[in-house]
């Protein structure tokens, strides 16, 4: 029997069929998110969240995970503290992020950096690239500058990826911590919109924050044929 399109997402995300009436259960959502903006997968979560949220009304806390430390093999290197003379993938991202918040404008201008980086394809380590989504996502972009060279502004890196490690073991992005603790790595193969999106985020919370027996979905891939 065929299945439908939505089938085929759910089945990608999960594999396991779950009624929403649990997830009503759980009361408001609440979670964070452990993310680098260089990550294709953070920018599908970002959309399946995007899509639900009229509906479900997540509260989500967009916390920094830089894949660029988590995969260093240099011993005692850090993102953070690495010189500002050294090009460090992701670095300008996560800075500028920060600067947005200190603006209060972090959701505008973290869904436009998403955007540039995986829609439009631009460099997001070059500055005039950070600097352009500033302007557009409504920055006082002197400001922007200033706080781009504050010395303290990788502080709150450093605090969230040393913490989402020591705390939960997070390894990769896009990681959710919920409310009660259970914590999920997510990799969508795309991002649902409508009823689609609300089953596949309806069937991720059922299962990674209400199923703690459940430690590991992975699907095979069949090779390709030479």
């Amino acid at each position: 029997m065929r299945m439908s399109r939505s089938e085929r997402i759910h089945a990608q995300l999960s594999g396991i069929w779950v009624s929403t009436t649990r997830i009503k259960a759980l009361g408001p959502m609440e979670f964070e998110l452990f993310y680098d903006y260089h990550c294709p997968f953070v920018y599908r979560a970002s959309l399946l969240l995007a899509n639900v949220a009229a509906e479900r009304k997540p509260k989500v806390g967009w916390r920094y995970f830089s894949l660029t430390q988590v995969n260093s093999r240099e011993p005692g290197w850090t993102v953070w503290d690495a010189s500002s003379t050294e090009r460090v993938r992701g670095r300008l991202a996560f800075k500028s992020a920060e600067a947005a918040r200190r603006q209060d404008r972090f959701d505008a201008f973290h869904s436009a950096l998403l955007h540039a980086r995986h829609i439009d394809r631009l460099d997001i380590d070059e500055v005039n690239v950070v600097e352009q989504v500033a302007v557009d996502s409504g920055l006082d972009i002197d400001r922007f500058r200033r706080d781009l060279n504050d010395a303290t502004i990788l502080e709150a890196l450093a605090r969230d990826h040393q913490h989402a490690v020591a705390a939960y073991g997070v390894f990769g992005t896009p990681t959710f911590v919920f409310s009660n603790g259970a914590s999920a790595y997510i990799r969508l193969a795309d991002a649902p919109n409508g009823a689609e999106a609300l089953r596949v985020f309806d069937s991720l919370v059922a299962v990674a924050a209400d199923e703690p027996g459940i430690l590991e979905i992975k699907r095979p891939v069949k090779p390709s044929p030479d």
